[in-house]
């Protein structure tokens, strides 16, 4: 006889509507958990006394001054690696200096703030949900609202000011060290002079494209800093649920890079015409 096969696919079914159903329920948590971080941190704001600054300026320096040999690291190759491959192509025309021109547009308007991101979500962002994470699994969260704390001001708002200080600022470091790679390639292997290279980079850059890297920095420095922290909001359990919860918070915050810079692509895209 045959088997049934309707058994597997109901199944099959039931599993893909209930990773719907959960999905759908996350990305709600993620909605409001955002909103509440934007209510809290412009409170905050508004009150400047009920700031935690010591708790800010020791996360500038973990996720600011420490990430910043990684971040030039990783840009320079990225400069480098986009000129190098790109003058294999522009060599059959003559039009090495083009070189400059790409890798300055490359770096400034996509790869600066999406790669700076995506290594802040690495690094501060699963710290951030692995920090709250055992917090919450020690108690240490509901110890903090029974002698009347709020943990959103308490825990999450000095590391969102913190990040968005240090995204744009570590973005900055990016474009220069990304150019700085390409430079290094239009020298050594292009014959193109220093001069040369920096009047045809300053040539095709404009304001509005530094500006726009610098609004997309910061929007995803919300989004790393929110995710980090509702993931550890959320962490229930032991230790296990620590580390999912700092991969989780990873994963996510890599995802929403990723459709938020698509976003910002399109819509930029409609502002230049």
């Amino acid at each position: 006889m045959t088997p049934d096969p309707h058994p597997v696919n109901d199944r099959f079914l039931a599993t893909l509507g209930q990773k719907t159903l959960g999905t759908l329920k996350d990305f709600v948590g993620e909605i409001a958990f955002l909103g509440e971080t934007f209510l809290a941190t412009g409170g905050a704001l508004l009150r400047p006394a009920s700031v935690r600054w010591q708790d800010v300026f020791h996360t500038l320096r973990r996720a600011g001054a420490d990430g910043v040999p990684i971040v030039a690291l990783i840009s320079f190759l990225m400069g480098l690696i986009i000129a190098f491959m790109s003058s294999l192509q522009l060599k059959q025309f003559g039009a090495y200096i083009y070189v400059a021109d790409l890798v300055a547009i490359a770096i400034v308007r996509e790869l600066a703030p999406i790669m700076t991101a995506i290594l802040v979500a690495g690094r501060s962002g699963s710290a951030f949900a692995a920090e709250i994470g055992t917090m919450r699994v020690n108690e240490e969260v509901d110890a903090l609202i029974t002698m009347g704390f709020d943990p959103m001001r308490f825990l999450v708002v000095p590391k969102v000011l913190a990040m968005i200080v240090v995204v744009p600022a570590l973005t900055l470091y990016a474009d220069f060290f990304g150019i700085l790679g390409g430079l290094a390639v239009g020298v050594v292997g292009l014959d193109l002079t220093v001069t040369t290279w920096l009047v045809e980079t300053q040539k095709v850059l404009s304001i509005f494209s530094v500006v726009t890297s610098m609004v997309k920095s910061v929007v995803f420095a919300l989004l790393i800093s929110a995710v980090g922290c509702q993931r550890g909001f959320r962490t229930h359990g032991g230790p296990d649920a620590v580390g999912s919860a700092a991969t989780s918070a990873v994963v996510t915050s890599i995802f929403l890079i990723i459709v938020t810079d698509s976003m910002f692509a399109v819509a930029l895209q409609y502002l230049r015409q």
